[in-house]
């Protein structure tokens, strides 16, 4: 994505300018400050950035949906890891994505573009915190962004997750005065839709009080979050080599197929072929046909199974999902049966299992290979068809809510948080094993860049299997 990388290097520079002498040679055509519409622009494709390429695979490999198998990928898989593989991490996520969409909020404040437009930053603001405390635990936040302050302080995870709450109310009660959407074409999400984004933010609440394991206040919130496919929040891709898909760029254009393959345990929960590497873990049955969702995600080659760049979820042009309808359904039915119980969950999971019979979030989707119909009550008692191990009927139900949502956060940061909000849970969690040793992976490292760098650092640094706070 070059000309996304040149535009957010733009966008970080032309932000921070100072005038050398005020007020001397003022020339009103030369431009010292990038328009909101070209910050909103450059903070939507840094949230991209940040949530589909490298955050996102180094996540899927550590909840198990990779293997690396070769050069640091392979180091990755053995959780090899040290605090300078997280350097370039950190810049996504706080200068590629978190202080563009800081610098779109100051910007849509100083030059009063509306309540629409301020809403839309603060949106993006939470979505990228949200997700990089869930990934490091305490982090910058208040003081987090700015060029000033070169030592900001850490705040602790749980804090930080409310006042993103607290951040996201603001947005919401801003979209909701309906008036001053940015210009046309510069939100390449919803060109300004605020019916949209208001459900997005709603669906980002429930996602982040489901990491908190505050189900009830994530039903609630999912109640008024995101309604149909087409007010997902997905990025854009083109069909030019800068401008195309991340994983395409991954695995066709740089040509890593050699680094990196979709894990067995992960193919085999949908693989109906005959070459499933662990048969016994296909979850298809006589009211599932997971053949189109399979195809859909994966690809054979000499190497291995790998994410389709063909058509499907790595296609070159193929939009990647950020905050969705699907996820909304998921959280509906997780949240839905933790506080409701089984009747509540079926339901809410019969309705996802709808939405995938026409085809859901699959792009080339073939009608015939699909099949989600709904399950009834004896499916998940002892002997059904959910239930062939003859555990409690709420266990089997919870137990495939779980999984259909680590299938379709496949390639997804989403993937690393419910494997580890759910590891305790041994009977219903996905049951992801430890690639070496005993212990799964429980957080992205400090980057030795900002060890170097700011003296509020935390130390001792916490190492790669200690939990953070809301995982305890």
């Amino acid at each position: 994505m070059k000309y996304c990388i040149a535009l957010l290097t733009l966008i970080i520079l032309g932000s921070s300018c100072n005038k050398i002498v005020d007020d001397l040679n003022d020339d009103p055509n030369n431009l010292t400050e990038s328009s909101f519409g070209t910050v909103l622009t450059g903070a939507e494709v840094g949230t991209m950035l940040f949530q589909s390429g490298e955050s996102a695979r180094r996540a899927s490999i550590f909840s198990g949906q990779y293997t690396g198998i070769d050069r640091q990928h392979l180091g990755y898989s053995q959780y090899s890891v040290t605090t300078s593989d997280f350097d370039a991490l950190w810049n996504d996520g706080f200068v590629d994505s978190y202080r563009n969409a800081l610098i779109a909020e100051n910007i849509a404040e100083n030059d009063g573009v509306g309540a629409v437009s301020k809403g839309i930053a603060l949106v993006l603001q939470a979505l990228a915190a949200g997700t990089i405390a869930s990934l490091y635990g305490d982090i910058p936040f208040e003081e987090a962004g700015t060029l000033e302050n070169l030592n900001p302080i850490f705040e602790q995870q749980t804090a930080v997750y409310n006042k993103i709450q607290t951040r996201l109310d603001n947005a919401i009660a801003l979209l909701n005065q309906g008036t001053g959407r940015p210009v046309a074409g510069s939100d390449i999400y919803f060109d300004g839709n605020s019916i949209a984004w208001i459900e997005a933010a709603y669906t980002l609440k429930a996602r982040f009080y489901l990491h908190v394991k505050n189900y009830q206040e994530a039903f609630e919130a999912a109640s008024n979050g995101i309604s149909t496919i087409e007010n997902s929040m997905y990025g854009p891709h083109g069909s030019a080599e800068e401008n195309s898909n991340l994983n395409y760029q991954f695995f066709a254009i740089e040509v890593r197929q050699a680094d990196l393959v979709v894990s067995d345990f992960m193919a085999s929960l949908i693989d109906p072929n005959t070459t499933n590497p662990i048969p016994t873990n296909y979850r298809g049955n006589a009211k599932t046909n997971e053949t189109g969702r399979y195809n859909f995600l994966f690809t054979t080659n000499s190497t291995g199974i790998q994410p389709n760049i063909t058509n499907g979820f790595a296609a070159q042009n193929a939009s990647v999902p950020l905050v969705t309808f699907e996820e909304n359904l998921l959280i509906l039915a997780e949240a839905g049966f933790r506080i409701s119980g089984f009747d509540t969950g079926l339901t809410r999971l019969n309705r996802y299992r709808a939405f995938m019979d026409t085809g859901g979030y699959l792009t080339n989707v073939d009608p015939t290979q699909v099949s989600y119909e709904p399950y009834e009550l004896t499916d998940f008692e002892n002997g059904g068809i959910e239930n062939p191990d003859n555990i409690s009927r709420d266990n089997a139900l919870l137990r495939e809510i779980l999984e259909e949502r680590y299938i379709t956060f496949f390639g997804q940061i989403e993937s690393f948080n419910d494997t580890r909000r759910t590891e305790s849970e041994t009977i219903v969690r996905v049951p992801v094993i430890p690639n070496t040793g005993n212990e799964l992976p429980q957080r992205f490292l400090y980057p030795q860049s900002e060890i170097d760098r700011n003296e509020n650092t935390p130390t001792p640094i916490p190492n790669f299997f200690e939990k953070t706070d809301i995982n305890q």
